[in-house]
């Protein structure tokens, strides 16, 4: 039994790691929705078309695929200090890089800051995730889902800003200073982290997927996350990234607005993961994820359904308000579930977060262009959503 001075130094590390990884969720939160209102910016400077641009998604979050299974082989061997460090200093580079050359360079600093951000997310839901299931009330998982939530609310400041910060500096000509200073606050927060003490490496025999693949044939629940880890950030990256180009075709002062649409989705999404704790304090997880889907799929369906920007505006509100608790709830329960073993299995998971938004944005562009029109390609994210709603009605 650990001693009173143990557990009082125990506690002080874990609230300087929650400091640590809730800051840097903030500029995770800028550099994965940074497509979305630069998306404007990069078709107009690159003279690219629909497709052309969701190509911008798919390089991002497969190189994110490429990240999150180095993360599984990460945690399981050396702990999460390397990932999170590395994770954060090739954001740095790849942000740094994105507005100094033509759309070659440009992919290529998108798949560096992708794969970076591979690394940091997993690695950082899962931390927090740990501490918080190991320091809250009963039940566990509601404490972590908890803390999860009010992690994300800190992506969530980020993605507000970077919309805000990216129409501002391109109102002012300021955008590679933007960019640059986002790539010093990474670098200045990797060094600031370097000797924080993490939790230790667990060792396995196993591979980091093995746990998965044994698990899919004991039952659905495996196969349930697995849909619900596509399908939620595919449809969010796609309604966020969107967002803006879909703005500009509504008339002038939807064109006016496009930088700034995605801030409308994304502060919507923050005020809603702010609230989290307090819903999932008196409500149980299954019933708000039912409402939350339930909700998110009838802002999708009023966004593509009226004519006009302020319809548009209030759809965005409603999907992002929506979409608020669904992820981390969905990690919570993945730790809960799975204790430590969500390390190994989180490697697919997390795999599976970041290829559905490397598909499911990539075919709203293909869709769009073949059919010449953006809302019909933007019914891909309300079919997901509506999924969503089916697999939670039931108990797993």
């Amino acid at each position: 039994m650990a001693s009173p001075q143990a557990e009082l130094s125990q506690s002080s590390s874990n609230r300087r790691l929650v400091l640590a990884g809730q800051i840097a969720f903030l500029p995770t939160g800028i550099l994965q929705t940074l497509l979305g209102p630069m998306l404007p910016i990069l078709i107009a400077r690159w003279v690219i078309n629909d497709t052309q641009a969701g190509n911008l998604f798919l390089v991002q979050f497969l190189a994110s695929l490429v990240g999150v299974q180095l993360s599984g082989v990460l945690l399981t061997r050396w702990g999460f200090r390397p990932a999170f460090l590395s994770g954060l200093l090739l954001m740095a580079c790849g942000v740094a890089t994105l507005n100094i050359g033509p759309l070659g360079l440009g992919l290529v600093s998108v798949a560096t800051y992708g794969l970076g951000l591979g690394l940091i997310i997993p690695t950082d839901n899962l931390l927090i995730a740990e501490i918080g299931a190991g320091t809250g009330s009963s039940p566990r998982v509601s404490s972590g889902a908890r803390a999860v939530s009010l992690l994300n609310f800190f992506w969530g400041v980020g993605a507000v800003l970077c919309s805000l910060m990216v129409a501002w500096s391109t109102a002012h000509k300021l955008l590679p200073i933007f960019l640059d200073a986002v790539a010093f606050f990474l670098v200045a927060l990797a060094l600031a982290t370097r000797n924080l003490t993490f939790p230790a490496a667990e060792k396995s025999s196993e591979s980091p997927g093995s746990a998965f693949w044994q698990g899919l044939a004991k039952g659905p629940a495996l196969w349930l996350f697995a849909a619900v880890f596509f399908l939620y950030p595919g449809a969010e990256t796609a309604v966020g990234g969107w967002i803006g180009p879909y703005a500009s075709r509504l008339g002038p002062r939807g064109a006016a607005m496009a930088s700034m649409m995605p801030a409308f989705f994304w502060t919507a999404l923050t005020v809603g993961r702010g609230l989290g704790s307090a819903f999932l304090r008196h409500f149980s997880e299954r019933r708000v994820l039912q409402a939350d889907c339930a909700a998110g799929a009838a802002g999708i369906a009023l966004m593509l359904g009226s004519p006009s920007l302020t319809g548009t505006i209030a759809g965005a509100l409603i999907t992002g308000l929506s979409f608020a608790t669904l992820y981390p709830i969905t990690v919570a329960r993945l730790s809960h579930r799975f204790g430590v073993a969500a390390r190994s299995i989180g490697a697919v998971m997390f795999s599976l977060a970041a290829l559905g938004p490397a598909v499911i944005p990539w075919l709203v562009g293909v869709i769009s262009h073949a059919t010449g029109s953006l809302r019909a390609g933007l019914v891909l994210p309300l079919g997901a959503t509506v999924v969503l709603l089916l697999i939670h009605l039931f108990e797993w």
